[in-house]
């Protein structure tokens, strides 16, 4: 674990291993509760570099012998407080990538950010970065793609390159463009390189680590789509028909997740021992959805109907067939309910149910050869065993569940899980599921030794939702490639907000362009309310946080950590088969 130390140490002054006793000795203090937990450190200083050539004479370059296809590059120089070349092109036939190389003090590392939903937009997204100075200094090269496709068209499922581009190639080959053009520019190979994505970027990530194992010496893969034939047909699918009345409207909007989530708190916040509206371990929550059943009348925003109360007990149980046998590897999680709003849930009755249209964009265009001739709808898409034996040559074109990660692990490779435990959108189940097959395939010492999977209660998809959900993650695996300190804790506090209650400021070469390709439409999404500062640690998983039974429960330094008693993290779905 890489911490700071109640006095920083100057950038660059923990030499390799030096940081161990430090990381070892805060750990400890704070495990016995004699000590708050620290934020991650900042990743060890490098020498800069200065570019050998002028960014304009990039474009001249050929690199398909690089990429192993044709390749265009348009270089431009982009002043700012942080100015860099950017270089933009298509690798063939389609794959655009972005990449941004710093005129002044290249730190020597390579960042490449993954995108979501089914891409399709090129948005280079540098995110919880806080603490990592390479990050918000403007001295990272910065790359990113496309994934083979322009736009939220699915057309591009009728060709069976463009979604091997999406599924595999287009992330891979942005990499050789990067790095060929990084030693051209500054006449030496990147000294550190590291994937960072959340969600369709999160799959992306885990890619790269299973199919292209020499890639990247760390990489962090947050609320993975790693099931991607199951999440995009079964998954969304199910939240949509189960949401869907006999008249064709949706049977839950967003008046009505207000008192289920005051009833999965009064059922299950004190099961951690502390009422704070967030809860800790969510497998732990049995709930019972039968006390929300109307007395009388229907009372929006007080009580469901009996139709409605089925439709939650539905939505948490997952999708299932005929014979009630799961056919998703795990179903959202208690405490997610205010995020199901512009997913599942529309705003106002009669609007349209976002997850119909993310099951029925897939399964009709990317996940069968040849795509169905009569298209499916949400109605008639069959929820059995047959259907299951359909999609899986979609899932080994697409799935990033590999748990052999051995390749990765030889060169030293380090990998970082994290998730929302009240995601809407991918189950954090998944993600677990995921952590203990590793853990199956090649042992836990050797799981342990390259991988942490962290879990936040109470933080939505990727981030957001009523729980801490920016932390310094890009520290962390920095931290741990560069100078061998694990980390073991993420100081957490909720979006928009500093660990000190005060509104974030972006800084650095931060993201720009359109908004992530797995969100809702513009107008799906209610304003969100304020909530008040709240930061916590957040353990690498099995520890979790608990209250010390002094301070605030809103302050980090209230809290310590424990290792609860085990709980089955395999998921036993049929496709586990």
């Amino acid at each position: 674990m890489m911490v700071r130390a109640a006095t920083p140490a100057r950038p660059g002054s923990l030499r390799k291993g030096a940081g161990w006793l430090t990381a070892m000795m805060v750990a400890l203090a704070v495990m016995l509760g004699l000590a708050a937990p620290a934020q991650a450190a900042p990743a060890p200083a490098l020498a800069g570099v200065a570019p050998l050539r002028s960014c304009e004479s990039l474009a001249q370059l050929d690199l398909s012998a690089a990429t192993g296809a044709k390749t265009s590059i348009t270089a431009t120089q982009v002043s700012g407080d942080h100015p860099y070349c950017k270089l933009t092109g298509t690798i063939a036939p389609a794959i655009t990538y972005e990449v941004r190389l710093p005129l002044q003090g290249w730190s020597q590392r390579f960042l490449q950010t993954g995108c979501g939903g089914l891409c399709g937009n090129l948005r280079i997204d540098v995110s919880k970065a806080e603490d990592c100075t390479p990050a918000t200094d403007g001295t990272l090269a910065l790359a990113s793609t496309d994934m083979g496709h322009q736009g939220n068209d699915t057309a591009w499922g009728d060709n069976q390159q463009q979604r091997e581009d999406f599924a595999f190639r287009g992330v891979h080959a942005t990499t050789l463009a990067a790095k060929a053009l990084i030693r051209a520019f500054y006449g030496q190979p990147q000294k550190y390189a590291y994937f960072a994505g959340c969600s369709d970027g999160g799959r992306e990530a885990l890619i790269a680590a299973q199919r292209y194992p020499d890639d990247f010496d760390g990489i962090t893969a947050g609320a993975p789509a790693m099931n991607f034939h199951m999440q995009n047909s079964f998954h969304h699918a199910w939240l949509a028909r189960v949401n869907t009345g006999a008249d064709g409207q949706p049977l839950i909007t967003a008046v009505d997740v207000n008192p289920i989530h005051a009833e999965v708190l009064r059922q299950c916040d004190k099961l951690d021992g502390l009422a704070d509206g967030q809860i800790t371990d969510p497998r732990l929550c049995r709930f019972n959805p039968a006390p929300l059943l109307c007395k009388g009348v229907y009372e929006a925003g007080k009580c469901l109907t009996a139709v409605q109360v089925e439709a939650v007990r539905r939505i948490f149980g997952g999708a299932r067939d005929a014979k009630g046998r799961l056919l998703e590897v795990a179903p959202l999680q208690p405490g997610s309910e205010l995020n199901w709003v512009g997913v599942f849930v529309p705003p106002r009755p009669g609007m349209p149910i976002f997850s119909g249209r993310i099951a029925l964009d897939a399964i009709n265009h990317v996940m069968f050869t040849p795509n169905p001739a009569t298209p499916y709808t949400i109605a008639d898409f069959p929820f059995d065993d047959a259907m299951l034996a359909r999609l899986q040559p979609a899932r080994a074109l697409y799935d990033a569940t590999n748990p052999d990660l051995s390749a990765f692990f030889a060169h030293g490779g380090k990998l970082i899980l994290w998730h929302g435990w009240s995601d809407p959108h991918i189950s954090p189940l998944g993600t677990l599921d995921y952590f203990e097959r590793i853990g199956l395939k090649l042992g836990k010492a050797k799981r342990d030794a390259s991988v942490r999977l962290f879990l936040f209660p109470g933080m939505s998809h990727c981030s957001g939702g009523d729980g801490p959900s920016e932390f310094p993650m890009l520290a962390g695996i920095m931290g741990w490639v560069e100078d061998g300190a694990a980390p073991q804790v993420m100081l957490a506090h909720r979006a928009g907000q500093t660990h000190e209650g005060q509104p974030t400021a972006p800084s650095g070469m931060m993201a720009k362009g359109p908004p992530p390709a797995d969100g809702p439409p513009p107008g799906m999404m209610p304003p969100q309310p304020k909530l008040p500062p709240r930061s916590r640690p957040v353990y690498a998983y099995p520890q979790v946080a608990v209250y010390t039974g002094k301070g605030s429960m809103d302050e980090a330094a209230s809290f310590t950590a424990k290792t609860p008693a085990p709980v089955d993290g395999l998921s036993h779905w049929l496709g586990a088969r």
